[in-house]
């Protein structure tokens, strides 16, 4: 080419350029973590009402508001804000579809509660036809989990087995505010609630709340029906109103004996609290998502961490379905290759899942399980939280691409879902402004394995080259929420697309670990937890600065949770990264091990307990190798994390200061592993990563 006409196509490509920056405004931060974000899909029974909730930023009051939404799909399309108290969740139909329950935080008028002005977590009640909801359950013990009966005329929920007043003066005279670790543990009671005597009581009592009703520690009108020494995670009656299936988890609910993960039932005709509920399942499984079949013979449920078939062993996750009477399991989607997400019972006796393959997750249907999985018609891009409803073919879901914000859908068949429409527009905002663009990435391994991640480009900047490169790891790091892949979020969490829109092209490597590929290349990564997937890493950065696309005097890394401890590892292999951002990241294992919630697959990923392969929880561990760090890395952890204690930050920070490298560390008072108490704790986390990057990386904000 000419000199003379490669200065006509440089003036082309920033005449282009330009055009392009000039037909839409760039995200600003403010906008960006403004978003909604939408979960609980219930269709009504009839498919013609849908019920959903949302959570978005309150900057004034400082918290995430949860709030209950429903659409009727009458001529008007009428989207209605049922709740406005901010603590509102988990909203479930009556079978009839007059009714509609649901948990709350909100504190009324009696309770007991903290500073914060949230009481127990109580179960409440509300008319779709509108009108103030009002409580069903009332005392001392939050409400872990509802069913309703199939005819509607009762409501069973699960709390600790209650105490009378007498029995917590008595221990709080003992104890004081001394923690009994354990020790103070108690089980779950299953009560049942006729729905007839609790209206009847809130019409007499009116709306105000009267102080007598709460001198036991279990609400009025309810009735024991079963107990168990174990935490109940979720219930749900069979559609013959025969049986109550629950599903626990562990009193503590932190991951320490497998046994405590087991689906029950309990018989409704024969319930006594003298009767334990009969246990379902016996596995290395931790059972999850667990929903009635339509034969009321079978309790669908997944598993993501441990083995039905075995002994314990991570793979993809599964879904399965268990005979409730025999305990016979089988698997359903047995001829597919990816990772099966989230799933909703169909009208005919089958299953319509989100099934994630490659960076794609799309919807899958199976009649039977002997059926095949078939991939439905559909967009590009991640279908997730699916409804059905009960007497009708209409599914709803979650929609969501790379230039698509998520929004709620609605699709009359399962055959009509290239023409679903979208009932929500709560992120419009985003389709007005001039987003980053992506597409996948794929290199090969040192053993001649193909990885894939995403690219992400800078807004007007899709596909040029020598930019300057922010590697963001997933965590996980086998969710399938996790895996990077054409789908929208925008959070503290995934913040790559304001990291593209500050310049930055944004390289999401899919490592070994990660779902979607397979359940062999999720298994490499043990029990090499990161040295394996770090060598994917670099060699996908090694791939993408080979093909043009990043600068290497500009290169940085970053990452959350999983991808903080990738994080950690990788500046202790290389020094090629100019900044490093780490948040909620391990630096060794056997502390890290003692305090995970979540540890079952800490231990299979390195191959066994601390005492069982002491090695490999040094030789994967960052803090042994920490004298090699160059790059200046800002770290930010919840102080009341326990799935990477925040003691894991400190040690990273002191680690550095002690070898002089640049860091700082942000601690986020009262948040957890998800920052999910206060929002303004996720805006400043991104708010100076971003300044860190742009301090340290060499990359001016634009």
């Amino acid at each position: 080419m000419s000199n003379q006409n490669l200065l006509r196509a440089t003036l082309f490509v920033l005449i282009a350029t330009c055009t392009h920056a000039a037909d839409k405004p760039k995200l600003t931060l403010d906008e960006f973590l403004d978003s909604v974000d939408i979960s609980g899909l219930q269709l009504s029974p009839d498919g013609r009402s849908l019920l959903f909730v949302t959570e978005r930023a309150d900057w004034n009051q400082n918290i995430y508001r949860d709030d209950l939404w429903l659409y009727r799909d009458d001529a008007n399309g009428k989207l209605t804000q049922l709740t406005q108290s901010g603590h509102d969740s988990t909203p479930r139909w009556s079978p009839d579809g007059r009714w509609i329950a649901f948990l709350s935080e909100r504190k009324t008028a009696g309770d007991s509660g903290d500073e914060s002005g949230e009481g127990a977590t109580q179960l409440y009640l509300i008319s779709p036809s509108g009108g103030e909801a009002f409580p069903l359950t009332r005392g001392d013990e939050s409400v872990h989990a509802f069913a309703w009966s199939s005819e509607s005329r009762t409501l069973y929920f699960a709390t600790r087995v209650p105490w009378t007043r007498e029995q917590n003066d008595g221990y709080k005279k003992e104890w004081k505010d001394v923690i009994q670790y354990r020790a103070a543990e108690r089980g779950d009671m299953i009560f049942s609630l006729d729905l007839a005597g609790a209206l009847a009581r809130h019409a007499a009592r009116g709306t105000s709340r009267d102080k007598s009703d709460d001198a036991a520690g279990a609400s009025p009108g309810a009735r024991a029906l079963a107990s168990l020494p174990l935490r109940i995670h979720s219930l749900e009656a069979s559609p013959d109103g025969r049986r109550l299936a629950l599903l626990t988890d562990s009193i503590s609910q932190r991951e320490e004996k497998i046994e405590e993960f087991e689906i029950y039932a309990v018989d409704l005709l024969n319930a006594s609290p003298d009767r334990p509920p009969r246990q379902v399942t016996r596995n290395q499984a931790l059972e999850q998502g667990m929903h009635w079949a339509a034969d009321s013979q079978h309790i669908f449920f997944q598993v993501e961490y441990g083995s039905v078939e075995g002994k314990y062993h991570d793979t993809q996750t599964r879904l399965y379905w268990a005979d409730a009477d025999t305990g016979e399991i089988k698997r359903w989607a047995t001829d597919f290759e990816g990772a099966v997400g989230a799933y909703a019972v169909t009208p005919d006796g089958g299953a319509v899942a989100a099934a994630r393959l490659g960076t794609e997750v799309q919807l899958y249907a199976q009649t039977k399980s002997s059926a095949p999985f078939s991939k439905q018609a559909g967009w590009p891009g991640t279908y997730e939280r699916i409804a059905t409803a009960a007497h009708s073919p209409r599914i709803a879901f979650v929609y969501s691409s790379l230039d698509k914000p998520n929004e709620v859908y609605i699709a009359e068949s399962m055959a009509t879902l290239p023409d679903a429409r979208p009932v929500t527009a709560f992120n419009k905002l985003f389709t007005e402004r001039d987003l980053p663009k992506g597409k996948p990435y794929r290199w090969t391994a040192d053993d001649g394995t193909s990885v894939e991640g995403m690219l992400l480009y800078p807004p007007g900047k899709f596909e040029v080259r020598n930019l300057p490169m922010l590697v963001l790891i997933h965590g996980g790091p086998d969710d399938v929420d996790d895996t990077d892949g054409n789908h929208f979020q925008a959070d503290w969490y995934r913040w790559e697309r304001m990291a593209a829109t500050q310049g930055w092209v944004v390289f999401q490597p899919n490592y070994r670990g990660s779902c979607g590929y397979g359940d062999k290349f999720l298994e490499q990564m043990v029990p090499q937890i990161v040295s394996r997937p770090g060598k994917d890493i670099l060699e996908g950065v090694d791939a993408v600065v080979k093909d043009g696309i990043a600068d290497p005097a500009h290169l940085a890394v970053g990452g959350y949770s999983y991808g903080g401890y990738m994080t950690n590892w990788l500046i202790t292999q290389t020094t090629r990264f100019k900044a490093a951002v780490t948040g909620a990241g391990a630096v060794e294992n056997v502390a890290n091990w003692g305090n995970d919630d979540t540890s079952f697959d800490d231990a299979f990923d390195l191959g066994g307990l601390p005492w069982e392969a002491p090695q490999r929880y040094q030789d994967e561990a960052a803090i042994f190798q920490i004298d090699k760090v160059r790059t200046p890395t800002l770290i930010v952890a919840g102080s009341d994390d326990i799935r990477v204690a925040v003691a894991e930050a400190y040690l990273l920070d002191r680690a550095l200061h002690n070898l002089g490298v640049p860091s700082s560390l942000l601690i986020f008072p009262g948040e957890g592993h998800d920052l999910g108490k206060n929002p303004w704790h996720g805006k400043i986390k991104v708010r100076e990563e971003l300044k860190w990057l742009q301090k340290y990386g060499g990359v001016s904000a634009k």
